[in-house]
């Protein structure tokens, strides 16, 4: 349906951005194994605390059926009404390092149209590279580093930290897109998918997060403070080991997975742990029990909302 709402308005107070930053791009979408991104985007939000520079219309890009916005209840009335965010803004790493951020949600429409948009946002902006990180699930262990897959046109990321290298076809995020368009112009860009173990996608996965920040910083140089999100790994790692060694059949299947994992892993080259899903067999037989045991259980923060 045609629309006369613009696509994004300029914020008022904006303030100049120099020249030459990186653009860190973190969306929601259509996968997001272990929280990643999503905790990523309130991690830059909350510690944070970007200024931003342009919002983009919900009107024109959110289907709000689809992803319907929160409305606060007290008693007899309504008290609050809390649309998703989609904003491009400035923010400062933990050195005070300036850089570019867009997060919020992956729009639902005119993917085209806010593509050509953030191109020429770049552009009147100086971006020097833009960074995006997704996460998907994979048949890999807990108990082993973090794994990712890297695209785009900076081959010495590609080089040192990817190995997964797929003839395929998958379903398309607008980061694709994004990826894909800016690459045509010869732009320095780089997109991570994190390879997250699969029984534990559906979680708040704190080390997901974490390694969403290590790859930003991989490919910007920016500095991120993560302490409590490592102390929040430290307990739900504690308490996944707590349900695992309580059961003998999950230990097996976590074995299974390891001794795949590290087999691989014996014949790599990289100078980062990184499996190769192509080298493993499914592990919906191998894992279908741990995933259902792990996944079956809330996280500390579950427990507290009662969700």
């Amino acid at each position: 349906m045609a629309t006369s709402t613009p696509l994004f308005e300029r914020a008022v107070s904006a303030p100049p951005v120099p020249a030459g930053l990186p653009l860190v791009i973190a969306l929601t979408g259509f996968t997001d194994a272990g929280n990643a991104v999503s905790r990523l985007v309130d991690y830059f939000r909350d510690d944070l605390e970007p200024t931003p520079l342009v919002v983009f219309s919900n009107d024109v890009l959110l289907d709000y059926r689809a992803r319907r916005p929160l409305v606060s209840f007290d008693q007899d009335h309504l008290t609050d009404y809390r649309p998703p965010r989609l904003e491009l803004s400035l923010a400062h790493d933990a050195l005070g390092q300036p850089f570019v951020l867009l997060a919020g949600y992956e729009p639902d429409f005119a993917w085209d149209a806010f593509s050509q948009a953030v191109i020429e946002l770049s552009h009147s902006l100086g971006i020097a590279s833009i960074t995006w990180v997704h996460a998907i699930p994979m048949p890999v262990p807990h108990t082993r580093p973090i794994g990712t897959t890297v695209s785009g046109t900076r081959a010495e990321l590609t080089a040192a930290h990817s190995v997964w290298k797929p003839h395929t076809q998958v379903p398309a995020t607008v980061g694709h897109l994004l990826e894909y368009r800016f690459a045509q112009e010869g732009a320095r860009v780089a997109g991570f998918v994190l390879l997250i173990p699969h029984y534990l996608g559906d979680t708040e996965y704190p080390a997901a997060t974490l390694a969403a920040l290590d790859s930003v910083t991989v490919a910007t140089g920016l500095v991120f403070a993560g302490d409590d999100l490592r102390e929040e790994n430290r307990d739900y790692l504690a308490k996944v080991e707590d349900q695992v060694g309580g059961n003998e059949e999950l230990g097996r299947m976590l074995r299974g997975l390891e001794e795949r994992y590290d087999a691989y892993m014996a014949g790599s080259t990289l100078a980062t742990p990184i499996i190769h899903a192509g080298d493993l067999p499914s592990a919906d037989e191998l894992a279908a029990e741990l995933e259902r045991f792990l996944a079956s259980r809330p996280t500390g923060d579950d427990e507290k909302r009662g969700s």
